[in-house]
């Protein structure tokens, strides 16, 4: 199918330059980031997760779950200085 689309003239050249060097049409390269970013996206709304909260309500605040160092001084009781 064809449409326009407007892109940035720095991101185009590079684009062009990555089809070049890869041997594959622009358009081919604009379909296959395309893709990553799509799948992507659904890989990440697959991963959500909820929490089951046993004798408590919820997380506590100021609590990231994706930082495993201050998680662990948290569980391990140190808030640092008072």
């Amino acid at each position: 199918m064809r449409t326009t689309i407007r892109l940035d003239a720095r991101l185009l050249a590079e684009a062009k330059k990555l089809a070049a060097d890869s041997h594959r049409t622009l358009t081919a390269v604009i379909e296959d980031a395309l893709r990553e970013v799509v799948f992507r996206r659904r890989r990440r709304a697959k991963r959500r997760i909820s929490l089951t909260v046993v004798n408590g309500h919820g997380v506590n605040p100021g609590i990231d779950l994706d930082d495993s160092a201050s998680l662990l001084a948290a569980m391990e009781g140190d808030r640092g200085p008072a």
